[in-house]
């Protein structure tokens, strides 16, 4: 682990690769799993405000579970996540010809139709960060269905922070990231 202002970042974002690997998992990170996409705060206001340029994209199972449920819901512990279909699928998910998950937000952002790409934390994804009071900490998540996106990235040589850039620069900061690079510059692989 090492510091970069106020957050703890774990050394696997520069020691692991990854690249997602859409064709072999087909989405499966949005629709596995038990609970729905982190949601920072202020995303909950976005997500109230953009629901109707999205409703058109969304399944009618999805639109059925966010009518239900609501944009986001609130868990036991005072966070914010993305409601899910049956407590599966995240009820943004939709699917393309070929039945890989994909995310009816980011299709909409794709489309012109909003000018928010998609939740940061699936932006971020395999980096997962939790907040503290003092720090946030910046952790590479592991998980067996993201294998195929380990072997591309190595395949590739390309680690986590570099797949994740764009996301991290939304989530920290230009400045923030080329101080992570410096790091990573001077990090034996």
């Amino acid at each position: 682990m090492f510091q970069l202002g106020k957050t703890i970042v774990s050394e696997d974002i520069i020691e692991k690769d990854f690249v997602c690997n859409l064709s072999a998992c087909k989405g499966a990170c949005c629709i596995d799993g038990d609970a729905g996409a982190p949601l920072e705060l202020a995303e909950t206001k976005i997500m109230e405000d953009i629901y109707p340029k999205v409703k058109p994209f969304l399944r009618k199972e999805g639109i059925a579970a966010i009518e239900e449920q609501g944009v986001f819901i609130t868990t036991e512990n005072g966070e914010f996540e993305t409601p899910l279909i049956n407590g599966a699928d995240c009820a943004y998910v939709i699917f393309d010809k070929k039945g890989t998950a994909l995310c009816a937000i980011e299709e909409a952002h794709n489309q012109g139709e909003i000018n928010w790409k998609k939740p940061v934390s699936c932006h971020l994804y395999p980096v997962r960060v939790k907040d503290y009071t003092e720090f946030s900490a910046v952790n590479y998540h592991k998980w067996e269905i993201c294998d195929d996106a380990c072997t591309l990235g190595k395949e590739l040589q390309v680690p986590v922070y570099k797949f994740v850039k764009q996301a991290l620069i939304r989530k920290f900061g230009e400045d923030w990231y080329m101080q992570l690079e410096k790091v990573a510059e001077t990090y034996k692989r």
